[in-house]
């Protein structure tokens, strides 16, 4: 048999040889591509919060926070409000846990308020995700407001009652074209209000709370045509039950035409200055009586 040829260099040795050298190639080329430090474990955090960031849930994967929440912008603007404000919201703690127990369990949800505060922005927030409208008498005010304020969604309302027309209109709500149940806009009982933004009597509201018109002296609104309104609005409702708030029943007019108007036998709760009434649809229940 014919002898292999003796070869100087060996395949294999060029073959590893080669090897190596492409290993140390790719060394080389990671090293002058990368930055030359890396970034911190904050810094990671810090972009992936960042507004930049395509996908603020991926925080997930850092190595150092195995699950990450944002604070909704919401939530952030109302914690730094509050803790630079030196005005006390008019309802104390225990009668807004009132309405903060209904908002856990129905927000996000479409929530209308009779008054323009230093509270909306509370509301606002503690329905983060849902629509939240403020219904206000002071056109001057809502221009205050929504310099501090310039997210909140409020209209301007006119009122063409006076607190003084309280009994008369009482007798008056007590008539049977009073108790029909239909659309405000269409209603001929003197107590509706038909001079709502037209969306206003368009939407389904889940809550409804009554914190205005001014009520403490004889020549202002009062909320009697506000408390009617507000009950008219949740018997009309498509579907479900509305819960509705009404504050400063501590006074006459409130005390009065709530219990009447919204019903004692729809009252759930009483705390302090603030009644919660939940309101069933009378559309899908034909001949329900206007109160229990």
């Amino acid at each position: 048999m014919r002898a292999k040829p003796q070869y100087p260099i060996n395949y294999k040795i060029i073959l590893v040889c080669f090897f190596f050298l492409f290993l140390l190639f790719l060394i080389l080329r990671s090293s002058f591509s990368s930055p030359q430090h890396s970034p911190s474990p904050i810094s990671s955090i810090h972009l992936e919060n960042s507004p930049n960031s395509h996908d603020s849930k991926d925080c997930s994967s850092l190595s150092l926070t195995p699950t990450c929440t944002k604070i909704s912008p919401s939530l952030a603007h109302a914690l730094v409000h509050y803790a630079t404000l030196n005005i006390t919201p008019q309802q104390t703690f225990k009668e807004i846990s009132v309405s903060l127990r209904v908002l856990e369990k129905k927000s996000p949800c479409n929530f209308l308020v009779f008054g323009l505060g230093h509270d909306s922005l509370m509301w606002t927030a503690l329905n983060h995700g849902g629509r939240t409208v403020f219904l206000e008498e002071d056109k001057s005010w809502i221009e205050q407001i929504k310099k501090q304020l310039p997210t909140l969604e409020s209209y301007h309302v006119t009122y063409d009652t006076k607190v003084t027309q309280a009994d008369e209109l009482m007798e008056i709500g007590m008539r049977e074209e009073c108790k029909v149940v239909e659309d405000p806009r269409f209603s001929k009982c003197k107590l509706a209000l038909k001079g709502l933004p037209s969306e206003i009597y368009d939407i389904e509201w889940d809550l409804i709370m009554v914190d205005a018109p001014t009520g403490y002296f004889d020549g202002a609104p009062g909320r009697m045509s506000a408390i009617y309104t507000a009950g008219l609005m949740a018997r009309n409702k498509e579907m479900g039950e509305t819960d509705v708030f009404v504050h400063d029943v501590d006074r006459v007019v409130e005390d009065k035409f709530s219990k009447s108007f919204l019903c004692e036998g729809y009252l759930q709760e009483q705390e302090g200055r603030i009644r919660h009434f939940t309101i069933p649809n009378h559309r899908t229940r034909l001949g329900r009586p206007f109160c229990p």
